[in-house]
C-alpha cells in the first residue's frame, strides 16, 4: 500500500518516533513524505521514502494530486492547529476533503494513526487494493 506521511513542524518529532515504533509494519509499504520529514524519518529509521517537496514549495498539492489520481491509500498526518496559517489550512483542508471523496482513511493525530497501523497490519485495509 502506498502511505504519505506529513506533519507541521512541531508534530515533526512525534511522527519520526512514530515512524520508529511502527517500522516493522511501515516497511512493508511504500512511503511519501513531505520535505524535511521524509528525510528525517529515512535517517531514523533506514526507511525508504519517496521525498516530495516542501509543503510552503508545493508537497501539499503533490499529496492532494496523488489522492486524486488513487495513488495513496493511507494518510497520516500530524497537524498542530495553532501553527496552520489561513492560507495552509486551505490546502491542507483540499487533501482531508479529497480524501473523503475518494475513501482514503488519514489520521490526523497519533491516537487513529495507531488505530489505522493496526488496522493496515490486520488486513483491515486490504479492501483498498479492490478499488484500484
Amino acid at each position: 500500500m502506498q502511505i504519505a506521511i506529513m506533519a507541521h513542524e512541531k508534530k515533526k518529532e512525534l511522527m519520526t518516533q512514530f515512524c520508529i515504533a511502527y517500522c516493522g509494519i511501515l516497511s512493508r509499504h511504500q512511503l511519501c513524505a513531505t520535505g524535511s520529514l521524509g528525510k528525517a524519518v529515512e535517517d531514523a529509521t533506514g526507511l525508504e521514502m519517496e521525498l516530495l517537496l516542501m509543503p510552503e514549495h508545493g508537497g501539499i498539492q503533490q499529496v492532494a494530486s496523488k489522492v486524486s489520481y488513487n495513488e495513496i491509500d493511507l494518510l497520516l498526518y500530524f497537524r498542530d492547529r495553532d501553527e496552520m496559517d489561513f492560507l495552509a489550512e486551505n490546502d491542507e483542508e483540499e487533501i482531508l476533503r479529497l480524501c473523503d471523496s475518494y475513501n482514503i482513511p488519514y489520521a490526523t493525530n497519533i491516537a487513529t494513526a495507531e488505530a489505522l497501523i493496526m488496522a493496515l497490519e490486520r488486513g483491515d485495509l486490504d479492501w483498498r487494493m479492490l478499488v484500484k
